[in-house]
């Protein structure tokens, strides 16, 4: 993992809980349960390139694959 995947890491983890009014921890805990965080890593060098925003959206899609329900 780079220097640079650890603040955009935070950042994703803080808009994905701010759109669902969640906490940070409950934010971190769920994309950890549904793979998100394994997609954001995997997927860095294309997800960084695009809005928090959009990142958010292809987390919801992701997390849904993987059995979450939070839309």
């Amino acid at each position: 993992m780079s220097k640079y995947e650890i603040p955009y890491i935070n950042l994703i983890v803080r808009s994905f809980a701010e759109r669902f009014a969640l906490t940070r921890q409950a934010a971190y805990n769920y994309l950890q349960q549904h793979k998100g965080l394994d997609f954001l890593i995997e997927y860095y060098d294309v997800e960084h390139l695009q809005d928090p925003e959009e990142t958010v959206d292809d987390l919801i899609i992701m997390c849904k694959k993987n059995g979450g329900v939070l839309a």
